[in-house]
């Protein structure tokens, strides 16, 4: 390694301290259990570097250069030894203030959960939390388990639960009403053979089993799948305004969360001829992101809830379970995705709902930035994810909404405002809407504005013109 490259990099990084991915020792223990833990602990999360020559007060006080090769076989050893399945360090050394540092890097493993063969899997699995390195519970080597073997939790069999016609029925309606108007051409309602096909379903015996995610999909059976949602007066969790609990099918979930908290930030009106165009404080794409992630992300063998939280000063959205599959908050910034829930991503996938690409965080980002807000916020605290948006300073008070006040025509006859004669007016001053302009009109997102679209051509308000992007929107002729 280059002296001047390695020398910048070791101390960037020691400079903030002990972290999840980094722990320092003085010299290396005698007793090799004593920093086995840590190895274990980063096979098991998201890898990370045990440094020898660094003490806690982050003191240089390097190793001598003569002992290294010896050092380097002890490492290896005890590693082989004490730990299993196989981990292999990448060991190295590089210099600092002329004294030699001992590098010990462990990548995330793919064969979890990792353990002390002394202990045992149950009493020697350890995961890293912040700083520290601590035994995993039951449900935490569990999920590691899963991990090893490339299966998710939402895939499994709910042993058991009946699954009825009227809930298979119900699913691949509203699977179809997700999707149905795309850009594409119509999606036909999908069936019972492509629910097992997404393994939302299994057959068994010619009969029909449901997956964990089917349960998720279709009902409130599982009584930890739930949002949480809160208004707080001030900037902390002490005074409740208002509070929710929704329940149901995840998608439902997390539409109801989306509008609790599209009622509780401002709003405001600009109103150009017979049209009114809104803005939240807030952008509403963010939001849904952030709400949507939350579902499909979380650890749902956690008998946590997702909460939303909305402060004075934030929107705070919080999802049980750490990172999933090693990934830390800068690989998740940069785009890196892992998914947890594969089932259910698939699904949401299906109904427009979000992207496979890992973009998500990305675009949280570039709506605050366009909306001039600080930068978000995400965290990983303990075994749960959270991100913070933060509103504006100067947004204290809510803003009147405008919706309360009708729009009034040249003739001075007052219209009832509501969605439907918004996209009637607009279509009446420019001749026709398009997808993309009933959005910005709407506040909606793209799939729910499409569903919306097509609810008014199915109840003979509006005529379909045109396909996929070219589609646009037209009233019906009156005789």
């Amino acid at each position: 390694m280059n002296y001047e490259r390695g020398k910048m990099m070791i101390t960037d990084e020691f400079i903030a301290g002990e972290s999840k991915t980094l722990e320092f020792k003085s010299k290396l223990p005698d007793k090799s259990e004593t920093y086995m833990k840590t190895i274990v602990a980063f096979a098991n999360t998201s890898g990370g570097k045990l440094v020898i020559g660094i003490d806690d007060n982050k003191s240089i006080v390097g190793v001598n250069k003569d002992d290294v090769f010896e050092l380097t076989d002890r490492v290896t050893n005890a590693i082989s030894d004490a730990c299993e399945p196989q981990i292999v360090p990448d060991i190295s050394t590089t210099t600092i203030d002329d004294k030699c540092i001992l590098v010990i890097k462990i990548y995330p493993g793919a064969n979890r959960p990792y353990y002390l063969k002394s202990k045992g899997k149950e009493r020697g699995t350890y995961i890293r939390s912040a700083a520290t390195s601590r035994l995993a519970d039951f449900d935490k080597i569990r999920e590691l388990e899963m991990e090893g073997k490339n299966l998710s939790w939402d895939e499994q069999i709910c042993v058991g639960y009946e699954v009825t016609k009227e809930a298979v029925d119900k699913l691949c309606k509203d699977i179809q009403s997700y999707m149905s108007y795309s850009e594409t051409e119509e999606v036909k309602v999908p069936t019972e053979k492509q629910l097992v096909n997404w393994k939302v379903l299994k057959e068994s015996n010619g009969k029909f089993l449901a997956t964990n995610a089917f349960v998720l999909l279709t009902s409130d059976f599982f009584p930890f799948a739930k949002i949480q949602c809160a208004l707080f007066k001030g900037t902390t969790r002490d005074i409740f305004i208002d509070k929710k609990e929704y329940t149901g099918s995840l998608y439902e979930q997390v539409e109801n969360a989306y509008q609790f908290v599209l009622r509780h930030i401002n709003q405001s009106a600009k109103i150009e001829g017979l049209v009114r165009k809104d803005k939240y404080e807030l952008p509403t794409s963010a939001i849904r992101e952030m709400i949507v992630n939350a579902q499909v992300h979380r650890n749902y063998m956690d008998n946590s809830f997702v909460q939303i939280a909305i402060y004075d000063d934030r929107l705070e959205v919080s999802s049980p379970g750490s990172l999933y599959g090693g990934l830390t908050l800068e690989e998740i910034v940069c785009g890196k995705s892992k998914i947890r829930n594969k089932v259910i991503a698939e699904i949401f996938n299906k109904m427009d709902l979000i992207e496979q690409w890992g973009t998500g965080i990305q675009r949280i980002i570039n709506r605050a930035k366009e909306y001039g807000l600080p930068k978000p916020e995400f965290m990983e605290i303990g075994e749960t994810f959270r991100v913070n948006l933060y509103r504006k300073k100067a947004d204290k008070k809510p803003i009147k909404k405008a919706d309360k006040k009708p729009i009034k025509t040249a003739d001075k006859k007052p219209i009832k405002v509501n969605r439907e004669n918004l996209i009637m007016a607009y279509i009446k001053e420019n001749g026709s809407i398009s997808n993309m302009e009933a959005r910005q009109i709407l506040n909606l997102a793209e799939s729910t504005t499409k569903r919306f679209l097509k609810n008014m051509v199915n109840e003979g308000l509006l005529l379909e013109e045109g396909e996929r992007k070219s589609r646009i929107y037209v009233l019906v002729d009156e005789e």
